[in-house]
């Protein structure tokens, strides 16, 4: 029965009985994580091989007959490029390979923005003000470094096929004080959307009124499949070159997920001319990169084929927990009608709308109940949800016993809060 069509005696009824089923839960003192998007071990196991690739006795001298173990080659060894290119759909000559993590190259790549410009251009700390438009929900990691520089961030409502274009096309063309947009269009972190071809050829199309602007495309998940027959996007930086656009773009990706977490390989891609930009001041702070680790990479995937097939384990891992997730979610919020949540075929998240204002009491009580979320409001610029009711599930990481269980106590947490609303 709907919730709102219970009347009051039936509805008190209902959350005294859920209270109980709660209180049950939360005297078993549970201690379950699922705030952030993270491998769980099972992942992390399936590349343990990668380890014995390389060893006291491989040859660490490269096809162009550097030497690994040394200095130098501040854009990635060529073998890595060859690989990685092919993820992220640029040419070897359109891309850098370099350390762990993609959100270092974010942060770098905005610093230098701040402190030296880009091509060219007024380096940001000497303009007034500087503005970057967020979809949300989005990634609470691009709205920090935002927040970190001091960016003012505007909201862009996101729909199945991505971001409100007609409102992206509109304030870029109008402001030059707007100098980026962060897109994660494959998968998007927490909805799972994909973005249409329209959209990505509106992204490609655009006539900003500032040179300097940027669209960071952050492809995190452009291979994380839950499915045999995935959605795919268009290619960003071929259809930006189609529109004479080509040095709008920046591309991120990285084996974060794909290899280990802590010491995977990330890319960066752009145009000749952002990536020789970028070089030079790259090659200020860095002489080089782990370039064993990009070797120890391409040992182990061989190919890009190789690449595919590991992700096919990865499916294997964590599908049965999305399933665990959203089979919780038809049985016990579906037919209440109190929340409505994203069925995303691939990436790491599942988007939750509560009732509206409901968002940080449920997260707050699954937290009281030992299982721990990521905090309402973090999809959305400064933590703050306009309507309080988005919450982001990240189901990878706990075993499925897990799942389930913090799944019971998020589902009980979502019904008590909805009925204190309601009363």
């Amino acid at each position: 029965m709907k919730l709102t069509d219970m009347n009051k005696t039936e509805l008190v009824a209902m959350k005294k009985q859920w209270d109980d089923e709660y209180n049950s839960f939360k005297a078993k003192g549970l201690a379950l994580n699922m705030a952030r998007g993270k491998p769980a071990p099972e992942q992390l196991d399936l590349s343990m091989d990668m380890l014995d690739v390389l060893n006291s006795k491989s040859s660490l001298i490269g096809k162009t007959g550097e030497d690994y173990r040394n200095y130098g080659i501040t854009d990635g060894i060529p073998e890595a490029k060859e690989l990685f290119s092919k993820m992220i759909g640029v040419d070897t000559d359109e891309i850098v390979v370099c350390g762990n993590a993609s959100l270092n190259i974010m942060y770098d790549v905005i610093s230098t923005a701040f402190l030296k410009g880009i091509m060219g251009n007024t380096p940001w700390h000497k303009l007034e003000k500087i503005k970057f438009l967020c979809p949300v929900p989005g990634y609470d990691r691009h709205f920090a470094i935002c927040e970190n520089f001091g960016i003012e961030m505007i909201n862009i409502p996101t729909s199945e096929t991505g971001p409100d274009m007609d409102m992206v096309e509109k304030l870029v063309a109008e402001d030059e004080s707007i100098k980026g947009i962060w897109c994660v269009p494959q998968y998007s972190n927490p909805t799972g959307y994909v973005y249409s071809d329209e959209t990505v050829k509106r992204f490609a199309a655009l006539k900003p009124k500032a040179a300097d602007f940027r669209i960071f495309w952050d492809n995190a998940y452009c291979i994380h499949h839950l499915t045999d027959t995935p959605k795919m996007i268009l290619n960003i930086l071929e259809e930006c070159k189609k529109c004479g656009n080509e040095d709008m773009v920046y591309i991120f990706g990285s084996t974060s997920k794909i290899t280990f977490a802590g010491a995977g390989v990330a890319v960066f891609g752009s145009s000749k001319n952002n990536i020789n930009s970028l070089l030079k001041v790259m090659g200020i702070r860095t002489i080089g990169y782990d370039k064993i680790n990009q070797l120890r990479h391409v040992e182990y995937f061989k190919n890009y084929e190789g690449l595919l097939n590991h992700m096919n384990k990865h499916k294997d891992v964590i599908l049965p927990k999305f399933n665990a997730v959203t089979e919780m979610l038809e049985k016990e919020i579906a037919p209440l009608e109190i929340g409505s949540w994203t069925n995303p075929q691939g990436g790491y998240f599942v988007s939750f709308d509560s009732l509206p204002g409901c968002a940080k009491r449920i997260v707050s009580l699954c937290k009281d109940a030992g299982v721990t979320l990521t905090g309402a409001g973090a999809a959305f610029p400064y933590g703050k949800d306009p309507e309080d009711k988005n919450i982001r599930i990240a189901p990878t990481y706990p075993s499925v016993d897990e799942l389930k269980t913090a799944m019971e106590i998020f589902c009980l947490a979502v019904k008590i809060a909805s009925a204190e609303t309601i009363l």
